[in-house]
């Protein structure tokens, strides 16, 4: 699974591309305008697909941001403007691929598939993570406890992953809910909580008296392995 983040300024171009990324496995952010795909980038997120034609920070400006900054981050260009200019120049300063609209899902998920597999360090591979008796198998994206796979809906996997690569790392609350669902996500910090409960339930011995994810009081939650 990556995690993708789809910047477009048009909502149903969001929704489509969100629905078809989620389906093909992948973890999707969705920003609107180029402030919030600038802060979703450097949170951390393994693609970006970015239409220049954003609000506030049009999509030329936020990439030429992130190079500027060191983020290597993969970047697909969408683009609906007819100057072959702003292909041109997306490329130069530092776009991966480049996609015209009207475009085919098929087509757009081919060429992230290519930037991702090409820009992938050659030294990264899926880990086993593991915290007393749960394991984390990032490779075929599942969870086992005590060796039997776990159900697990995508974001508790997402959410209990990032808690399993970091060890002893105290999240707050906020932090979990900008990292697994995202800037525009419009809930608040219970929806961790209940995500949570919903873990413990599925990976603890006794959900009541949590001995892998434990909560820090007043602030979020850590894994302690």
């Amino acid at each position: 699974m990556s995690t993708i983040i789809v910047a477009d300024d048009e909502r149903e171009i969001r929704e489509m591309l969100v629905y078809a990324l989620e389906r093909d496995g992948h973890l999707v952010h969705a920003a609107g305008d180029g402030p919030t795909a600038l802060r979703a980038a450097r949170s951390g997120a393994d693609a970006l697909v970015l239409d220049l034609g954003l609000p506030v920070i049009d999509g030329l400006d936020v990439l030429r941001t992130l190079r500027r900054e060191g983020c290597g981050i993969p970047v697909l260009i969408l683009t609906a403007r007819g100057d072959e200019v702003d292909r041109v120049l997306g490329l130069e300063l530092g776009g991966d691929d480049y996609l015209s609209k009207p475009f085919s899902t098929r087509e757009l998920l081919a060429r992230l598939h290519a930037v991702l597999r090409r820009l992938a360090p050659e030294q990264t591979r899926p880990r086993l993570l593991h915290a007393g008796g749960v394991e984390v198998d990032e490779a075929a994206r599942e969870v086992r406890r005590d060796g039997a796979a776990v159900g697990l809906k995508p974001r508790e996997y997402a959410l209990f992953a990032l808690l399993a690569a970091n060890p002893n790392v105290a999240f707050s609350r906020e932090t979990l809910l900008e990292r697994v669902w995202g800037f525009e996500f419009d809930g608040d910090a219970r929806t961790v909580d209940v995500h949570v409960r919903r873990l413990r339930a599925k990976l603890e011995e006794n959900p009541e008296r949590p001995r892998v994810i434990t909560t820090v009081r007043g602030y979020g939650y850590k894994l302690t392995p």
